[in-house]
């Protein structure tokens, strides 16, 4: 995948869940300005989705994948896909993978990420000699189809997060200052006092703006370095406790303890199998009609930590148990994430348990 440097994005643009750009609420009818952009998509240096036509440039901020394959079809010894304003790229049986909900994705040529729409699947399918749960057959070669993000089990280890932080100074994920986002969401939207749990909360900043704007909060990190350093920053904060414990092993104590529960760099650190086991810990820890507030990464990254994600996963990992109050991609980011960012404010479904 080529990465521009030439020019830097000065405005956004979202493509959804189907694949179509979209001009604010509007979705692009124009087939030449969508072929274009799609054409001219490209990764920027920070991992972001990036393009241009006439002499603008943007972040593109896909809800899924940023090409979604409407059809596919075997043409002239290649495989192909067909997106939508009838843009066309080929790809490789080799780069197929699947997600927990049998959606497969590959990679183009020039290695964009795209994800076959239900119908393109259903097609692709019908063009195959054989396919089972793990693998598909095309001319007599069986191809292995691997999971779409790839399973790190050494992360669910108390001394792999320890050891980073004993060997770096200041760990690629700590931004020294909590998150942009929940600086500028924080104080508009004025909540009561709250009870507030930071999972994975590393050296405590986010922890700590809440405690400083009046709430009582819990950070939980399953390293004791990152414990150590947290009490050490924030020792002075009355209404703020750090605990060293591992966040899928929270005992009873804590269910239906918490009003909210705040995520910033957990989901895309833990091993990606787990993440529906994080989301049954928000279910547990947060009272009926709690909130769930988090700034989620929306990135081509299948291996990590930090891991990749789509608004469209977390959608169907939220859908079910939790009302959304507000969803959007964050436009004020660090230069490093810019265009990456989706800050998200949820509420817990008073039935969840019923």
């Amino acid at each position: 995948m080529t990465t521009r440097t030439q020019a830097h994005p000065d405005s956004f643009i979202a493509i959804d869940e189907e694949g179509f750009f979209l001009q604010g609420e509007t979705r692009l009818t124009e087939p030449i300005t969508g072929f274009n952009l799609l054409k001219n998509l490209s990764k920027a240096e920070n991992g972001s989705f990036i393009s241009h036509f006439n002499n603008r440039h943007f972040f593109v901020e896909a809800f899924d994948q940023p090409l979604v394959a409407q059809r596919v079809f075997w043409e002239k010894n290649q495989w192909h896909i067909v997106c939508p304003y009838d843009t066309r790229f080929s790809f490789s049986l080799e780069t197929l993978t699947a997600d927990e909900w049998d959606r497969f994705h590959g990679r183009t040529i020039e290695n964009l990420p795209f994800v076959f729409s239900r119908k393109a699947q259903a097609q692709f399918f019908n063009e195959l000699e054989e396919f089972d749960d793990d693998s598909i057959s095309w001319k007599g070669i069986r191809y292995p189809v691997d999971p779409f993000l790839k399973a790190q089990p050494a992360v669910d280890q108390e001394k792999w997060w320890s050891d980073i932080y004993v060997n770096e100074v200041n760990p690629r994920w700590n931004l020294e200052e909590p998150a942009e986002a929940l600086k500028d969401m924080l104080p508009r939207l004025k909540l009561p006092k709250s009870r507030i749990l930071v999972l994975g909360c590393g050296e405590g900043h986010d922890a700590a703006f809440f405690a400083q704007n009046g709430h009582v909060v819990t950070g939980i990190d399953v390293s004791p370095e990152a414990i150590t350093r947290a009490k050490k920053n924030y020792k002075d904060l009355s209404t703020l406790n750090f605990e060293e414990k591992d966040i899928f092993s929270l005992g009873v104590e804590y269910h239906q303890r918490f009003d909210y529960v705040f995520e910033h760099t957990c989901y895309c650190a833990i091993n990606p199998a787990r993440r529906h086991e994080l989301v049954q810990v928000w279910n547990r820890v947060l009272v009926p009609g709690g909130h769930l507030m988090g700034v989620f990464f929306c990135w081509d990254r299948p291996e990590g930590p930090p891991f990749g994600g789509t608004e469209w996963e977390l959608r169907q990992r939220l859908n079910k148990n939790y009302e959304f109050i507000f969803w959007g991609r964050w436009r004020k980011s660090l230069p490093r994430r810019m265009g990456r960012e989706l800050f998200v404010l949820t509420k817990k479904k008073s039935d969840i348990f019923k």
